[in-house]
Order: C-alpha cells, then sequence, then structure tokens
C-alpha cells in the first residue's frame, strides 16, 4: 500500500459541496492499494501511521506520535499515488489495485484505524473530492508498505 502523509493544522473533504469528514490538528492519509496487498499490508500501514513520531514535544523535535497527541486522522482514497509517468505525458495507473480490492481494503484501513484510534474521519471512495488543508511545518512524509514476495 502507498500512502502520502500530512501533518495538518486542520484538514477536511467535501463531496457536492457538503462536509463528510474533517479533523483539528492531525494527520491527511491519502491512500492507495496495490494489487498484491491484503488486509495485513492495510492493517500494518494503520499501525505504522499511528505510532510515527513526527509530532514536536515540548523542545519543538519531533517525537510525539498522533497517538501521544490525541490528534485526529483524515483517511481518503486516492489511487493516483500509483501513478507511472516513466513512458510518457499521460500516467499510467496500472500500478493500483482494482476497484473492488481498492474499496475493500480502504474501507479495512478506515475499520482498523476506528478500533486502534479515538478520532478518524473519512473521505468516500470513488468520488470527486475536494480536500482542503492547512499543512503543519509542512511535514509531508510518503510511506509504502509492500506486500510480500
Amino acid at each position: 500500500m502507498i500512502a502520502l502523509l500530512q501533518r495538518v493544522r486542520r484538514a477536511s473533504v467535501e463531496v457536492g459541496g457538503a462536509t463528510i469528514g474533517a479533523i483539528g490538528p492531525g494527520l491527511l492519509m491519502l491512500i492507495c492499494a496495490e494489487p498484491g496487498d491484503g488486509e495485513a499490508q492495510a492493517e500494518k500501514l494503520i499501525d505504522k501511521v499511528l505510532k510515527l513520531r513526527i509530532f514536536g514535544d515540548a523542545a519543538g523535535k519531533m517525537n510525539l506520535s498522533l497517538q501521544d497527541i490525541g490528534g485526529g486522522l483524515l483517511i481518503v482514497s486516492q489511487f493516483t499515488l500509483a501513478a507511472d509517468v516513466a513512458g510518457g505525458n499521460r500516467p499510467s495507473f496500472s500500478g493500483a489495485a482494482g476497484a473492488e480490492q481498492g474499496r475493500r481494503l480502504y474501507e479495512h484501513c478506515l475499520a482498523h484505524a476506528r478500533r486502534r484510534h479515538a478520532e478518524v474521519a473519512s473521505g468516500e471512495f470513488g468520488a470527486d473530492m475536494q480536500v482542503s488543508l492547512i499543512n503543519d511545518g509542512p511535514v509531508t512524509i510518503p510511506l509504502r508498505i509492500a506486500a510480500p514476495g
């Protein structure tokens, strides 16, 4: 699975002009499933994100996790994270999982995150979404949890 994390002061996602998910300080997590991914990769990704120490402590060092600060987690599906532009000017998205697998793993990520963390908001899989955020730092971190093999 591929993820892009952005530490935010706040973030929200709209569909059709209505806000469907919003958080205050925390992480915006854009995710994309790849063909070989399964529930194990989804859970490992969420567990890593919740424990990643990218928030400032009292001395200003990145030493605290999302769980430590009690921040929000906004999870948004984004298949374009699997874009391949090596072959020309039009991206290929063949590296992304198919819609059925992508939806299943996105929903599994949400369920796993909600079992492990108090404040989890989400986008809508497959929808045309407008995401707003105020990046804090800025801090933006790419992650990839590869399927075995």
